[in-house]
């Protein structure tokens, strides 16, 4: 298992406000590229979807929290 999790959000604005958000959240997420987020993965690593797709709400977002094959992507829903 990855000792990270990549959250990447669809924009710079986006990933600015998420990454505050989980920080918030006392997570110890850093800033990686121009749309990425870094997040350590600890013991609790299964129950981290759950808290970024938390976060994701809670901040407003208009967007729905996807994971696949490692990386959490934050995109707009599908309508």
């Amino acid at each position: 298992m990855s000792s990270t999790v990549r959250v990447e959000a669809a924009r710079i604005p986006d990933r600015d406000r998420l990454l505050e958000a989980l920080q918030h959240e006392g997570l110890d997420a850093e800033p990686e590229d121009e749309i990425g987020i870094l997040v350590p993965v600890g013991e609790g690593g299964s129950e981290l979807f759950h808290q970024v797709e938390g976060v994701v709400f809670s901040v407003g977002a208009p967007f729905v929290p996807i994971e696949h094959e490692g990386v959490i992507y934050i995109r707009p829903p599908v309508g």
